[in-house]
């Protein structure tokens, strides 16, 4: 298993010294944002593909430092209701589709999008209860006339590009938010479509993260290492769906942490034990987005934690046996 840094700790800084930097954390890949939510600071997806000379000097620069892109992320919703930000972030998506091709990366990092209700609509609405019954038939609509066909078209196109593995953060707000939404997509629109484990989303939810890598064992296709810590003072009295500031700490019910600040060791160490049940061996990829921290420290946090627990070597014969 490999340790790695999504790009959005670097942002203020060039290219070349956001690989200097993740080089200097020991780490050994980066995973880069290229459009959607995400800013281009790094990778303009429409550049490189226009341009294999950026291509070439992209893959000298890693291997230069002895680094390697774990995914390219777009999370972006493709599926929102209005048409100009919808298909923005379909350009988006397609470049970097495109661009992982071109360049040799096997795994795209997205998220399935949340529409609305009607074509009619202005925002997005992420429905969580089935009743009064106008909630189930919008929720109907949703899957059957936006995610669906759209998820078949992207992952034909992701095939025609060489991308095998389109990997969705399940994240509050966005159709896909729960393992149970995640292989529904999947079944109907192809085994392309798998999960970018990020477990400080599903802790807040009440989701066992061990038993979710467990019912999701055969489409985890990149991880992210990210905490949160719920708030029991507070979700005593208000639950745990929280719509207040992420900058209004003392108030929420719940915060993402640098990893060992949400769960202890005992945790974490499970979570590696049970990614190493079920064959993962690819990359741990720290995001880092705790509010009472600098980006430095939870990232070195963040390091020093994550390897007290990883499992690195292949386990061997088991000659009790």
């Amino acid at each position: 298993m490999k340790l790695g840094v999504f790009n959005t700790l670097f942002l203020e800084k060039s290219l070349e010294e956001a690989l200097d930097a993740v080089k200097s954390y020991g780490l050994d890949a980066i995973e880069i944002g290229c459009g959607g939510f995400i800013p281009k600071n790094h990778i303009n997806p429409a550049e490189y593909l226009e341009d294999d000379k950026k291509c070439k000097q992209l893959s000298d620069a890693l291997d230069k430092r002895g680094l390697f892109i774990s995914a390219l992320s777009c999370h972006g919703n493709m599926v929102h209701p209005q048409k100009d930000f919808a298909d923005q972030h379909r350009k988006d998506f397609r470049e970097t589709i495109q661009l992982a091709g071109k360049i040799g990366v096997e795994r795209v990092v997205t998220f399935a999008g949340c529409p609305g209700t009607s074509d009619n609509d202005k925002y997005p609405s992420w429905i969580t209860c089935p009743w009064p019954d106008y909630f189930t038939e919008a929720l109907k609509w949703q899957w059957e006339e936006k995610l669906i066909p759209l998820w078949k078209e992207e992952t034909a196109f992701a095939r025609k590009h060489g991308v095998k593995m389109i990997a969705f953060e399940m994240h509050p707000g966005d159709a896909v938010y729960s393992p149970d939404k995640l292989l529904k997509l999947r079944e109907a629109a192809g085994d392309e479509l798998g999960c970018n484990f990020d477990p400080s989303h599903l802790f807040w939810q009440g989701i066992d993260p061990t038993a979710a890598i467990r019912a999701l064992k055969d489409c985890i296709y990149h991880v992210h290492a990210k905490d949160s810590r719920v708030e029991p003072l507070v979700t005593q009295v208000n639950g745990v769906l929280d719509n207040k500031p992420y900058s209004e700490e003392p108030e929420r019910s719940w915060l993402f942490r640098t990893v060992g600040y949400g769960h202890d060791y005992v945790f974490w160490k499970d979570f590696m034990s049970t990614l190493r049940l079920i064959n993962y061996d690819y990359v741990l990829s720290i995001e880092h987005e705790d509010s009472l921290m600098s980006g430095e420290e939870g990232l070195t946090k963040a390091i020093d934690f994550l390897k007290d627990v990883m499992i690195y070597k292949p386990r061997g014969a088991m000659w009790w046996d």
